[in-house]
C-alpha cells in the first residue's frame, strides 16, 4: 500500500500550488481520502476530506474558499488545488485514506502517506 504526496515546493503568498496524492496496492475506489497538516510543534489537522464516491467534500474554515479537493478514480488520485495561499499555510502536507469520512475526521484512517512540504513565503 501506498500513497505518494507530490506537488509541494516554495511559493509566495497569494500564489497556488496543486499537491497531487497517487494511490497504490488498495482498492481506492472504496475509501474516502483527506488531506491534512502539520506545522512545526502543532498538532496535525484536517485540511479537507472528499467521499468514496465523490458526493461529498469538506474544507476546514480556514481554507473554505481557497483550496478544492478533487479525485480521479480512473488515475487513483487525489488533488488539492490551492490558492491565495498563505504563510500559515506552511506545513507538511499529508494525504489519508480510510473506509468512512468519519474515520479521517477522528485523524484513524487506514493508511497515510509521507507528506509534501508546503511553504508560503511573506
Amino acid at each position: 500500500v501506498q500513497l505518494v504526496e507530490s506537488g509541494g515546493g516554495l511559493v509566495q503568498a497569494g500564489g497556488s500550488l496543486r499537491l497531487s496524492c497517487a494511490a497504490s496496492g488498495f482498492t481506492f475506489d472504496d475509501y474516502a481520502i483527506g488531506w491534512f497538516r502539520q506545522a512545526p510543534g502543532k498538532e496535525r489537522e484536517g485540511v479537507s476530506y472528499i467521499s468514496i464516491a465523490d458526493t461529498s467534500t469538506d474544507y476546514a474554515d480556514s481554507v473554505k474558499g481557497r483550496f478544492t479537493i478533487s479525485r480521479d478514480n480512473a488515475k487513483n488520485t487525489v488533488y488539492l488545488q490551492m490558492h491565495s495561499l498563505r504563510p500559515e499555510d506552511s506545513a507538511v502536507y499529508y494525504c489519508a485514506a480510510a473506509r468512512s469520512l468519519y474515520r479521517l475526521r477522528i485523524k484513524r484512517p487506514s493508511y497515510w502517506g509521507r507528506g509534501t512540504q508546503v511553504t508560503v513565503s511573506s
